[in-house]
């Protein structure tokens, strides 16, 4: 069972920062690819960042530029730097991770990121 913790939500104005943590499980992190979605009130899910196990990054145009995707395997933790937010930006963040050997795949619970003025 591969958990997944996320950490670092918060409520901050406009053009201001946040990093997100997502901690995952010890023994298999490095092995997972990892990313970020986001679901805002009244949207579905959307993709954010996705980084695979071997360190390679892609982005959603809509964050293009603003945030980093990155990962600690030492620290098992997954972080999204996030900086410039926007009211846009606002959203509940998910932590994934999927265990390509056995296409499995898992959800952290969520961790709020609010960005207004």
């Amino acid at each position: 069972q591969v958990q997944l913790m996320e950490s670092g939500g918060g409520l901050v104005q406009p053009g201001e920062s946040l990093r997100l943590s997502c901690a995952g499980p010890q023994r298999l992190f490095s092995r997972l690819d990892m990313g970020w979605y986001r679901q805002a009130p009244g949207k579905q899910r959307e993709w954010v960042a996705s980084i695979t196990r071997g360190e390679v990054t892609t982005y959603a145009d809509t964050v293009k530029e603003r945030f980093t995707i990155s990962r600690d395997n030492a620290k098992n933790t997954m972080y999204l730097q996030m900086n410039s937010l926007k009211l846009d930006d606002t959203a509940v963040y998910y932590c994934h991770s999927r265990f390509s050997a056995f296409n499995i795949e898992h959800w952290g619970q969520g961790t709020q990121v609010t960005v207004s003025s």
